[in-house]
């Protein structure tokens, strides 16, 4: 009895030995799409003040960034010959109710710095 549980532990870490062996040899499968940096700045084009609580996202791939305090927002996406930027306002009643913007980007860089105002509706 002992030792089929010895051999059963000893076979247990030998299989997991292999798969640790195997992922580091071969790794993780590899992003092939070069990503792209996008920053900005959103601010209403009433006031010329920041706006925060805005979601910034790029249609098709589920990337996106919500606007701080000082309405600056950052994240990497895949890159594109055409990306579509959605300015949204995903929380009207806290910062006020600004009208949602699609802007494109055409055959953006390794990084892209936007300014955006946003209308109040």
């Amino acid at each position: 009895m002992k030792r089929n549980w010895v051999r059963g532990m000893i076979g247990g870490l030998s299989f997991t030995s292999a798969l640790f062996i195997f992922q580091a040899c071969y790794g993780m499968p590899q992003d092939m799409m070069d990503d792209i940096l996008l920053e900005g700045k959103v601010t209403s084009l009433t006031t010329g003040l920041p706006v925060e609580g805005i979601r910034v996202s790029v249609e098709n791939f589920g990337n996106y960034a919500n606007t701080n305090s000082q309405g600056q927002f950052s994240f990497y996406t895949p890159g594109d010959s055409h990306l579509l930027l959605i300015f949204e306002d995903i929380d009207p009643e806290a910062h006020g109710n600004f009208a949602r913007k699609d802007t494109v980007l055409t055959s953006p860089c390794g990084h892209e710095y936007i300014d955006i105002a946003l209308e109040e509706k």
